[in-house]
């Protein structure tokens, strides 16, 4: 039965005018100084770059201009009108809209609006997450000026909590540019903003030297310069110099650099156990400083907020070296956390050994669970092999037959998957595209002697630019069979960047300049220069197809040296291009045509007329005077158009590709409206309840490099929905305001809200004075440890919320945090639900939300239920139906724990004071890892056996000794009370 999960309908006239990034303010000079900020008000930045912390949002938003008077009266303009900006906050899975006040005071020359924190997010823990795209429109819903910017949570950015290592001065940092041979940089996943710099030391230079930018290296004064220089040599001992960084990755939790004294990993980014950032070595034996130095590192950058379970970062590592008989490979991969080190091969038998070849790159493709490799041998052979991976491993048996590349591709360098998409593009002298995962790949360009080094990309624009070694920039758009010449860079030291937005960045060690995306306005010229005439000397024999179309044969002289042909032919770069004539005439180029039938006409093109072309004689033109014919060949000459072989779903105007189809089906629609817009529904449903993620592209194949937007590239997993989870109805509910104030009494005058003392523990089962867990409650590390007279109590016990800080205001626990009943929110948690001893037949009541409503946790959800505190004196009462039974048993078996029917699950605690519960529904039955956690205080308990009896023994002993005391001085006729009495006149006298 075919599972429904998802519908996407797209207006194509719109649908790309919402994703096109930036709307450059060129309609006048009023909307030119538009601008927003959250740090400074009237603060003029060149983009919208807002900050979220832990306080409220206070974003400011104004007109510049000379006066404070007229950015006033444009303010008091647009509010005497009703209009007022409305902001809009966007990631993959939320979107909320706040309004700007309408009124303005007498003295405000700017709209000013306060979001509070919670109303965006209520998470604070440090975690990969999306950057939020912000859209401000003057008026919402009205299409009169939108202009678009970020919004980072600072809070929660891994890399930016943290401090990696002594801060550099201006000084010493201007001391290290004359060493300063080469740049590395690498970003953030999922926050391009974020991105670190780092500096290659030529061999007078030595040390580790990382700059860190929030802000997208739009100003050099704002990146925070960190040495790491001692950290490295906390590590492999002082003696070592020439220490220089080689290459760096940015994974979504951590921080991989790897250095000309080997391969350091930091600790996990998300475990702020302390402000310095600490690091770990990776050990390659038999590779030495001369290997590292020319080692680099690969990686598919894929954005993993809210992770899933088989969502991991892979790096690779490679070595320019041939291995020996004694070493495993040149080439190693690792999953997070970066452990343990894999040679990339697979094991070969003892007939393969011989015929093994040189592995230039390899790349774990997530989308697919396969190991993509680009190989080459001994004979110049280029391949890419493609392996399924089973347990982090590729098999050593191919997925798909390897693609064996041309001769032609004579200089391979790598291959790169385009951010967060199913796009593989192998680069060198040639560049490939593969849309299908690594089983084929399309010809993109032929650069010839011209190697491409490296490539830029921007997952918001979809932008590619392939940087040559001659310092020429090519660029494309992400899935476009096309390509664009648009200049070249003349330095010498210098790393491209691309930041959230899609700008484009230019770093040289003493400065950055920023251009923008390719398609505005042509401001990458800043950095690239006039872009080159992609023209070519040669006639062009034109052929009317129909009225509105024609056909260009490009003429190849016979004469043509043999490696100069290629400058006489169309190629994939022209597609897209407009042919224009000298007099009057231009066509746009929407299709190349290959032949190898005629040695003179090898290419053509089909062109869209734009304008007539002029007709003119031999008076004008004498060239006219010529003839111009082609000789057939045998009994005839034909034109043959190549295409892919790859299975593509195929739409008018758009061509729609699924990453994964073996994880979801994909069904698609497409008619015109009675506007003439293209409408496309897009059914999805998951294929055969299998979980995993898959990219699904929107190309307009015909579009032109020009286009701001040709290619939309959204995200869809078969997995647990983000709304659904799972809670623990309690017996008696109580109102936040009683929480608040720690009393709520039942009708016998029971509060029913226990205060935990500070710094508490729960007993184990050595004894209530003998706490034995790792978690405290209602943390303050100001404030004495109680129960921690016992060597055992001493060594456990750790903070997690408050560990690094020394008063519990610095825990920074928010009111969600504090009523949680996560125990990794223990640290906060100050009350608890208190019931009298014995609690018997408390029933556990389960439910799970989702955007579909609320129902009860039943079968087949069987759960398991553990105390977090390994306390015991606890006991579980369930029924199970006899069609559960085998499952029962079998989960049991694998699980190693009791499974529990949830339907009448019944809990009796015979213990005291804390008991602090998880149910967690067992694997396989849901997508969701459905968890919910819940406390029990058991107050007022007697004390326990033998101790009631013990007290009456001794009472009853205590009471019959005395009456038989007096009993024997009764009978022996002895009176101490006399005696008392005489004893005392006696003393008075005296």
């Amino acid at each position: 039965m075919e599972l429904l999960c998802l519908y996407v309908i797209i207006l194509l006239l719109t649908m790309f005018d919402f994703s096109s990034g930036i709307i450059y303010n060129n309609k006048g000079d009023i909307e030119g100084q538009f601008s927003c900020s959250s740090q400074q008000p009237h603060q003029k930045e060149e983009i919208i770059q807002l900050y979220l912390s832990s306080d409220d949002l206070k974003i400011h938003c104004f007109f510049h201009s000379k006066t404070k008077r007229s950015s006033q009266e444009f303010l008091s303009v647009f509010t005497s009108g009703g209009l007022a900006p409305s902001l809009e906050i966007i990631n993959s899975t939320y979107t909320g809209i706040f309004h700007f006040n309408l009124t303005l005071y007498s003295d405000q020359a700017n709209w000013l609006i306060i979001i509070p924190r919670e109303n965006i997010t209520k998470n604070t823990e440090v975690a990969a997450i999306e950057e939020w795209l912000v859209r401000i429109n003057l008026q919402h819903g009205l299409n009169i000026y939108t202009t678009e910017g970020t919004l980072l949570d600072t809070v929660r950015e891994p890399i930016l909590q943290w401090k990696l290592g002594a801060q550099l001065t201006k000084a010493n940092l201007i001391k290290l540019y004359p060493h300063v041979v080469g740049l590395k940089v690498t970003k953030c996943p999922c926050a391009n903003d974020v991105a670190l710099l780092g500096f290659i030391l030529n061999s007078a230079g030595n040390g580790v030297y990382i700059g860190l930018s929030f802000s997208g290296f739009w100003k050099y004064d704002d990146t925070v310069w960190y040495n790491l220089t001692d950290m490295i040599y906390s590590q492999v001992g002082e003696g070592h110099m020439e220490l220089s960084v080689v290459d760096m990755v940015l994974t979504n939790h951590f921080f991989v650099i790897l250095t000309s004294l080997g391969l350091f990993i930091s600790h996990d980014l998300r475990s702020a156990y302390s402000p310095l950032l600490k690091f770990s070595r990776a050990d390659f034996c038999g590779f030495e400083r001369r290997d590292y130095v020319k080692g680099k590192l690969w990686y598919n950058e894929r954005c993993f907020a809210n992770t899933e379970l088989h969502e991991v970062d892979y790096v690779t590592v490679t070595f320019e070296r041939n291995r020996t008989l004694s070493e495993e490979s040149s080439c190693f991969y690792s999953p997070a956390p970066f452990f343990d080190w894999l040679p990339c091969l697979p094991p070969l038998s003892k007939q393969t050994k011989s015929m093994a070849s040189t592995v230039i790159t390899f790349l774990v493709d997530q989308e697919h669970s396969t190991g993509v490799y680009l190989l080459h041998n001994n004979q110049k052979t280029t391949v890419v092999s493609v392996h399924h991976l089973k347990q982090n491993k590729p098999k050593l048996k191919p997925k798909f037959p390897p693609f064996m590349f041309p001769s032609s591709f004579s200089s391979p360098v790598g291959i790169v998957f385009h951010p967060r998409s199913h796009f593989l593009y192998a680069y060198g002298n040639q560049v490939w595209l593969s849309i299908d995962g690594g089983n084929t790949f399309e010809l993109l360009a032929d650069f010839h002697d011209d190697v491409i080094k490296s490539t830029y990309h921007s997952f918001y624009t979809s932008d590619i630019i392939f940087l040559s070694q001659s310092g020429k920039a090519h660029f494309t758009k992400a899935g476009l069979e096309t390509y664009s010449d648009i200049g070249s860079i003349a330095d010498n030291i210098f790393t491209l960047y691309y930041d959230h937005m899609g700008f484009i960045h230019k770093l040289t060690p003493d400065k950055f300049v920023a251009g923008g995306p390719h398609a505005a306005l042509g401001n990458s010229q800043l950095i690239f220069g006039q872009a080159p005439d992609m023209g070519f000397r040669t006639a062009l024999a034109p052929q009317y197809i129909t009225t509105n179309e024609m056909i260009f044969y490009a003429y190849v002289p016979p004469s043509e040296p043999q490696e100069t042909i290629y400058t006489k032919t169309f190629n994939n770069i022209h597609s897209g291009k407009v042919i224009q004539s000298r007099n009057t005439g231009k066509a746009y180029i929407r299709e190349i045509l290959q032949s190898h039938k005629s040695a003179e006409f090898l290419s053509a093109v089909i062109a869209e007329v734009i304008e007539p072309f002029g007709i003119q004689d031999v008076t004008q033109s004498p060239c006219l005077s010529s003839t111009l014919s082609i000789a057939p060949e045998q009994d005839s000459f034909k034109l043959t158009l190549q295409q892919p072989s790859t299975q593509i779903i195929g739409l008018p105007l758009v061509k729609i590709i699924v990453g994964n189809p073996t994880v979801l089906q994909v069904k698609v629609e497409g008619s015109f409206d009675d506007a003439d817009n293209y409408l496309m529904k897009i059914s999805v449903a998951s294929q055969y309840m299998l979980q995993g993620t898959t990219s699904l592209a929107f190309i307009i194949g015909e579009a032109s490099t020009d286009c701001f937007v040709t290619t939309f590239v959204p995200i869809l997993k078969s997995s647990c929905s983000y709304l659904k989870s799972m809670h623990h109805n309690p017996s008696k509910v109580i109102p936040l305001e009683d929480w608040l104030s720690g009393v709520h009494k039942d009708s016998q005058g029971f509060n029913m809200i226990k205060t935990l003392p500070i710094n508490y523990r729960p007993p184990s089962n050595m004894g209530i004075a003998i706490p034995l867990t790792d978690n405290f409650y209602h943390a303050d590390p100001s404030k004495p440890i109680p129960r921690n007279l016992f060597l055992k109590s001493k060594k456990s016990g750790k903070f997690k919320q408050c560990a690094n800080v020394s008063t519990r205001e610095e825990c920074n626990c928010t009111l969600d945090q504090k009523f949680s009943h996560a125990v990794a929110f223990s640290d906060c948690r100050e009350k608890v639900p208190r019931f009298k001893f014995p609690v018997t037949h408390y029933p556990v009541s389960l439910a799970i939300h989702s955007e579909d409503g609320r129902a009860p946790v039943k079968t087949p959800y069987l759960v398991t239920v553990t105390e977090v505190n390994e306390r015991e004196n606890w006991e579980l009462k369930h029924t199970v139906p006899e069609n559960v039974k085998k499952l029962k048993n079998h989960l049991e078996s694998i699980l190693k724990v009791p499974v529990y029917n949830p339907s009448g699950l019944n809990l009796s605690i015979r213990g005291s004071e804390l008991f602090h519960f998880r149910v967690s529904v067992v694997p396989g039955v849901t997508f969701c890892e459905l968890v919910e956690e819940f406390e029990i205080y058991v107050d007022e308990v007697p004390l326990p056996f033998p101790g009631h009896t013990l007290i009456a023994i001794a009472t009853a002993v205590v009471l019959g000794g005395m009456i038989f005391i007096v009993f024997m001085l009764q009978i022996r006729n002895i009176h101490p009370w006399d005696k008392c009495k005489t004893f005392l006149k006696r003393s008075k006298m005296n």
